[in-house]
């Protein structure tokens, strides 16, 4: 089971999921004033590729998103296709 994490500094912030201390998939995004965040770029280790990883940490943004009732804007192009294909990830757009 695959566990994304978040770190936060100032006005940047990432989810991203470690294996062993090692960094094998990162989102990184920044704040917009206080009521919103852009997903600027997606990034999965080549372990890591095809099993969801990136789509975890899209869903992981979200449910931030949500608690912290803030909206999301993808830039980063497969952070865009996630909310493309999946409609119930949009109420935070």
């Amino acid at each position: 089971m695959l566990e994304v994490k978040q770190r936060e500094e100032d006005s940047k912030g990432s989810f991203y999921i470690e294996s062993e201390g090692r960094k094998m998939a990162e989102m990184t995004y920044s704040k917009a004033g206080t009521d919103r965040i852009i997903i600027d770029h997606t990034e999965v280790g080549s372990e890591l590729r095809g099993q969801g990883a990136g789509r975890l940490m899209v869903e992981s943004a979200v449910a931030y998103a949500r608690a912290k009732k803030i909206s999301i804007i993808p830039l980063c192009p497969f952070a865009r296709s996630v909310f493309d294909k999946n409609p119930e990830l949009r109420d935070v757009l």
